[in-house]
């Protein structure tokens, strides 16, 4: 384990994908800020601070705990991000670059995951595109 959450890039990358959320936020309207925009920015602080929480547990299972939050948040954040695109309330453009870096930081992350777990236990990332089709509705 890294002897402090600063030194790992996960943490690093995490850090700058919740700067790109809290940007991206200002371009949802007024009507969003407690709805929301209020959610997006909760989940996005919560990846790296799970990360360093995780960290500073010393603790594996504890560790993988933590991490296994930080990914369910950057579930949140990826789903909040194409809700807000398909509902017209941000451009798709200005989700991109958060997208972008919600990959890295999910790469990384599952990364980070399976070098604290047996390799029984790993999980491979599913290759998925940023915007995937909507399904046709009945």
């Amino acid at each position: 384990m890294a002897t402090d959450f600063r030194d790992l890039r996960v943490w690093e990358e995490a850090m700058v994908l919740a700067e790109q959320v809290y940007l991206l936020s200002r371009e949802l309207p007024a009507d969003e800020r407690f709805g929301l925009a209020s959610q997006l920015k909760r989940a996005a602080v919560s990846v790296p601070s799970c990360i360093a929480e995780g960290n500073a547990r010393r603790s594996k299972p504890d560790y993988v705990r933590f991490l296994a939050m930080s990914m369910g948040s950057l579930a949140e954040i990826r789903t909040q991000i194409l809700l807000s695109v398909r509902l017209g309330l941000v451009r798709e453009s200005a989700a991109e670059s958060c997208l972008a870096t919600h990959r890295t930081v999910t790469k990384l992350l599952q990364a980070l995951i399976n070098s604290l777990q047996p390799r029984s236990a790993q999980v491979a990332m599913p290759n998925s595109s940023p915007f995937p089709v909507p399904r046709s509705r009945p």
